[in-house]
């Protein structure tokens, strides 16, 4: 398969995660329209525990098959080991789960939470357990097969978690469903991911092989993920829960990162084992040029827009009583420029996990007295800076070792040799430009904006208005540059290897 065409295999999973993502974006929307202030910050809290353990507890295991499936010929006993893994991972959830409810909710001084403590805990466990369902299939190359699981699973999740409450069964009744989902997410992981493949389903000697790989990323996630939410315990411990319910709105993104940078990097992580494979390790770094400089025409756009355009987006989307939450925003849209790199697939693809697990021992350390001050001395906005500030020493951290993990023995790379300069110049010049535009109508249409009637397609206008503005800008001064939108977003599409 040829360097330049690689990351068409991305593509199913790209187009399943783009349908999908308007089903996962309702979530948040819907419940913030039916349930109150109080309510929502309480859907965000109970989120917040689950999300927090189900990306600690997997100890990199799942994401070691990466790793280890496009280098081995018998892969059912890795998938075996690793589904068994995580539903003991699983078990462990539902205990911290039903342990833990308590005291962080008189942390978060919000008892409400104790009311879901059963429904939590099993929808934590069977989601944990379900974890590599998708990624067993990407890590063979069956992108289609896999698009297909994130396609039926998302659909289902936003139904779940969606549908109880429009029809007026409010918090419980979206948790009972969740709960139900993750249960039957857990039953078809068992069913899917180890058919197709050949070998015992279990072998014990390579538990040892797997689990030295995964430690040092596992240990990583183990600090990544409490470190990344702890501007969000934080801030729930310091304010009411419906002011937590704006902070959060404030922290909203859109999937279109997820949607995009990880079937990415997990497509480059499995052409770079390919690469290891056939001896041609030298087209790494092409591959990760390639891949940096399609995610940087989206994601700088993308980002530039989100800043520009934050009044009108919060205002659309989640309505005028959350419009305090828009400086908070515009700071958090930074997550979306730091991932421009694909960096911590490189390090992994390439074993080199401790990397990963010092940028973030690093994170971590630079957190806790950032967090700590920021949100007793600045409020929800301190808490949001010392994210953004925490991630940017994390991203840098990655970035310098990422020349080493490319490098031949017949080459040493540095950084300036990893970084597609010409694709980063292009989009910036053509963001700025576009975002510009979008700054300059909000001068000019504030009193008109100001005097539309209410309801959701007047409340959408100005959103609609500044997008389109925003596509001509930029596109305009990419065609000025050299650069043919189409050609680029065709260069995405899936295409079978050669």
């Amino acid at each position: 398969m040829p360097a330049s065409s690689f990351l068409g295999k991305a593509g199913p999973l790209v187009l399943a995660r783009l349908f999908t993502a308007g089903l996962t974006l309702s979530i948040p929307l819907v419940l913030a329209r039916v349930l109150s202030l109080e309510e929502y910050g309480t859907y965000y809290q109970l989120f917040l525990i689950a999300t927090t353990l189900y990306y600690v507890l997997p100890f990199g295991v799942v994401q070691s098959l990466y790793y280890f499936l496009p280098r081995s010929e018998e892969k059912r006993p890795w998938l075996g080991q690793t589904l068994l893994f995580m539903s003991v991972a699983g078990v462990v959830a539902a205990g911290f789960v039903w342990v833990l409810i308590g005291p962080l909710a008189k942390h978060f001084d919000n008892p409400a939470l104790l009311a879901h403590r059963g429904t939590l805990a099993a929808y934590t466990a069977f989601l944990l357990g379900s974890f590599p369902l998708e990624i067993s299939l990407t890590s063979q190359g069956r992108t289609k097969q896999s698009a297909l699981a994130y396609l039926v699973s998302d659909a289902l999740r936003a139904a779940t978690m969606v549908v109880p409450c429009l029809l007026g069964f409010g918090l419980r009744g979206m948790m009972l469903a969740v709960a139900g989902f993750a249960f039957l997410r857990y039953v078809a992981a068992w069913v899917v991911v180890p058919r197709g493949s050949s070998g015992p389903l279990l072998r014990p000697g390579l538990w040892r092989q797997q689990l030295v790989y995964a430690a040092p990323f596992g240990a990583a996630m183990a600090l990544a993920i409490p470190q990344q939410n702890a501007h969000l315990y934080m801030v729930a411990g310091a304010v009411a829960p419906a002011l937590y319910a704006l902070y959060r709105v404030g922290c909203f993104q859109l999937p279109v990162v997820d949607l995009l940078y990880t079937p990415t990097s997990e497509v480059l992580m499995v052409r770079l084992g390919e690469l290891d494979k056939l001896g041609r390790m030298e087209e790494g770094v092409v591959a990760f040029r390639e891949a940096a400089g399609k995610l940087a025409f989206v994601f700088l756009p993308f980002a530039a827009f989100l800043f520009a355009a934050a009044p009108e987006f919060i205002g659309a989307l989640f309505g005028a009583k959350f419009l305090p939450a828009v400086p908070i925003f515009r700071v958090s849209v930074v997550g979306v420029v730091l991932a421009i790199l694909p960096m911590d697939g490189v390090l992994r693809a390439r074993g080199h996990t401790r990397a990963i697990f010092l940028s973030y021992l690093l994170k971590a350390v630079v957190t806790a007295p950032l967090v700590w001050f920021g949100v007793k001395r600045f409020g929800m906005m301190g808490g949001v800076v010392s994210w953004a500030v925490a991630e940017v020493v994390g991203k840098g951290a990655l970035l310098v070792r990422v020349p080493a993990a490319l490098s031949t023995p017949t080459r040493t790379l540095r950084i300036r040799d990893i970084i597609p300069w010409r694709e980063l110049g292009k989009a910036s010049l053509a963001a700025v430009a576009a975002a510009a535009s979008v700054f300059l109508l909000r001068v000019g249409t504030v009193h008109a904006w100001n005097g539309l009637p209410e309801g959701l397609i007047w409340r959408a206008l100005p959103l609609a208005v500044a997008g389109a503005l925003f596509a001509m800008g930029y596109v305009g001064v990419l065609y000025a540059t050299g650069v043919r939108p189409l050609r680029l977003l065709g260069s995405l599409r899936a295409r079978r290897a050669a």
